[in-house]
């Protein structure tokens, strides 16, 4: 789908404007899985309802990420911004 214009090369970027495309990304997923949950109450078939699930289980961390990402490239020349630990070597 959609997905692809978001893999454009990231030579000569910088942090702001990764920041922006995490943003951007995490939106589409928000979307995704707000439509997702509205399946979920809507269908009675239980191998729907189970991919559905699965579905936004394997979304739901990779939302989470996205979002951390997004905050960690906005901020990251900030002096005291606190680095979450599982970003840094």
């Amino acid at each position: 789908g959609g997905w692809v214009h978001l893999l454009r090369p990231v030579l000569g970027m910088t942090l702001k404007e990764l920041s922006e495309g995490y943003r951007e990304a995490a939106g589409m997923l928000r979307a995704r899985l707000r439509r997702l949950r509205q399946m979920k109450k809507e269908t009675d078939d239980s191998e729907t309802l189970w991919h559905i699930q699965r579905e936004i289980a394997e979304l739901t961390p990779i939302l989470t990420q996205m979002n951390e990402l997004a905050e960690l490239t906005e901020r990251y020349y900030e002096r005291g911004y606190w680095r979450n630990e599982k970003y840094t070597l």
